[in-house]
């Protein structure tokens, strides 16, 4: 049976284009709040499991050893723009461990957002591996590997020491299978696992409320959610949707794309975690997705809910800055 229409695009008064998906919410225990299509097939939540795959820096003593503060834990859960901060941020992280640019095993990529790009490019300059997006998720298995006195070299390949702790981290989180069988590579060239949103709602949920945790990691889970909602800019930078989402409601909700139509989000108050995936992957219809759910669970009537809805509902303009038609979320959401 297919996903439900999740979004539409409307042109004209017509529906021009429609985005099927799955999601599910659940509560700090794990139970279903609401389940939206097939949400037992597994998918390959890319970065927007990236807080899970961070908990291993601060759950080291890394982050502490290395005097890093918010902005750094933030940055280590980041798929950022490529912006000047974001660059300078990921090099001093390295840089507190004895590592430089070199030690990145990430790519090189050019900034995302246009206007940094073009002023990079005015430069003369090209691309570096510190631009890559998740040069902070890098900078982070680097300190930690620097930390515990192993060697990085290789930290990106399943079955480095790294990879094998971020791989049961994210078991005990999700209670799923982290395995050779649903392994595949990501586009930073570490492993991504193929599971299923019920356990990685459940892993969110963890992640949010410390329930079922150790105390270790619970304490350390908490820290990186406080983190990334105290500075939502180096989790994804200007004019994206992570960190606009989380400055709508400041310290009350914790938000992670990652790539092909993925979205994680938290509830931390509510104990509430949603994770959804657009099944043709785009990345315009997962925010509409994510902002419409937000909305449906946060626990608040008014500024809030309406400046989430606007993110879910939002009127598509042409070239000449004329509304062509919206893109809105349906009333399965």
């Amino acid at each position: 049976m297919a996903n439900p229409v999740l979004v539409e695009v409307t042109r004209g008064g017509r529906v021009e284009s429609r985005h099927r998906g799955a999601a599910i919410v659940v509560d700090e225990g794990g139970n279903r709040v609401l389940a939206l299509g097939d949400t037992d097939l597994p998918v390959f939540p890319r970065s927007a499991v990236k807080a899970m795959q961070a908990l291993t820096l601060v759950e080291s003593g890394a982050a502490e050893a290395f005097g890093f503060g918010e902005r750094e834990l933030a940055l280590a859960c980041s798929s950022h723009a490529g912006e000047p901060a974001h660059v300078a941020l990921a090099a001093d992280m390295l840089s507190k461990a004895g590592k430089d640019e070199r030690a990145l095993e990430c790519g090189c990529q050019w900034p995302s957002r246009p206007d940094v790009l073009i002023a990079l490019a005015k430069t003369g300059a090209t691309a570096t591996q510190l631009h890559n997006n998740c040069s902070g998720k890098h900078s982070g298995f680097i300190c930690t590997a620097s930390h515990l006195g192993i060697d990085p070299a290789g930290y990106s390949r399943y079955g480095h020491e790294i990879q094998d702790m971020v791989r049961g981290v994210m078991a005990d989180l999700t209670g799923d299978h982290f395995g050779v069988d649903n392994c595949a590579t990501d586009g930073c060239s570490i492993p991504t696992y193929a599971v299923s949103l019920a356990s990685l709602a459940r892993g969110f949920a963890k992640l949010a409320t410390g329930s079922g945790l150790q105390p270790g990691r619970a304490a350390a889970a908490h820290r990186l959610v406080e983190a990334c909602m105290a500075e939502p800019y180096f989790v994804a930078g200007e004019k994206r949707a992570c960190t606009r989402l989380m400055r709508t409601a400041p310290g009350r909700i914790f938000a992670k794309t990652g790539a092909e139509g993925v979205f994680s989000a938290v509830l931390p108050e509510q104990g509430l975690a949603i994770v959804l995936k657009c099944d043709d992957g785009a990345s315009r219809a997962a925010e509409a997705m994510v902002a419409g759910l937000l909305a449906r669970f946060i626990e608040d009537d008014g500024d809030v809910r309406d400046a989430l809805m606007r993110q879910a509902n939002r009127p598509l303009k042409n070239w000449n800055g004329i509304d062509v038609g919206r893109i809105r979320v349906t009333d399965a959401i």
